[in-house]
This record gives C-alpha cells, sequence and structure tokens, in this order.
C-alpha cells in the first residue's frame, strides 16, 4: 500500500470519505464513497446506493461518473475510492467498464482506514472491452 500520495489523491480521498457517510447500503452494510477529478481540473462525487432487487443498485464510482457527465465532463484524471474494509477494494467488472469509457491513464486510489492502494485504470482493467462506432 501507497506511503505518500500526492495532494491531488488525498483531496479526492477526502470527498471520498465525506460522501460515504452517505451511502445507502441497508442490506450489505458496505458503504463506499468515491470522488473523481476531471481534466478540467472539477471533482465529482457518488456513494453506492442499493436496492432490494440488488440489480438495481449503483456503485459509488458509477454515481460519480453520473454527476461527471451530467455536468458536461469527459475526462478522467483521477478516481478514489473509499471503503471500511480490512483491504482496499477495487472498483467492480462494470465500474470498471464505465470508468474506462472516459480515460485508460486514470490513477485510481483504493483507501481503507489503514491505508491506500494506487495503480492505474489500465493496470486494473488491461483489456477493456471496445465497441467501435
Amino acid at each position: 500500500m501507497s506511503l505518500a500520495l500526492s495532494p491531488e489523491l488525498e483531496r479526492l480521498i477526502a470527498l471520498a470519505r465525506e460522501v460515504q457517510k452517505r451511502a445507502y447500503a441497508p442490506y450489505s452494510r458496505f458503504l463506499v464513497g468515491a470522488a473523481l477529478e476531471t481534466r478540467s481540473g472539477k471533482f465529482f462525487s457518488g456513494c453506492n446506493v442499493e436496492n432490494a432487487t440488488y440489480g438495481a443498485t449503483i456503485c459509488a464510482e458509477r454515481g460519480a461518473i453520473m454527476q461527471m457527465v451530467a455536468a458536461g465532463e469527459r475526462e478522467l484524471v483521477r478516481v478514489a475510492v473509499v471503503t471500511d474494509a480490512p483491504e482496499p477494494a477495487m472498483p467492480c467488472g462494470i465500474c470498471r467498464q464505465v470508468l474506462v469509457e472516459f480515460g485508460t491513464d486514470v490513477e485510481i486510489a483504493c483507501a481503507v482506514p489503514s491505508g491506500v492502494r494506487v495503480l492505474t485504470l489500465r493496470e486494473l482493467f488491461p483489456e477493456p472491452f471496445r465497441l467501435k462506432p
């Protein structure tokens, strides 16, 4: 796990921790917060919102992406994902696919109370599905 973090990642982790407090997870009790930074320097955050049907659950990362797209942004630079798990929780497969639509050289920080793991989206998801328009 990473020891020294950039000020940008520190800020994203703080934003993700703040929104994590508002997560709606009555079934799993697994609260997740995510924050992201765009190329233009804007920040967006999201938290997981569970649903009794499970399939309708929205992950924190996708919630933040929805906020970003709604604001007209399209280029990711950094993402932070925060949980209270013993080990850092990586974005799920669906979130990886959604994130890669907006950048591959994206820095990902996955934080837990005991530390942070930092890697790139390309490392985390080396061969994404691509649809050629």
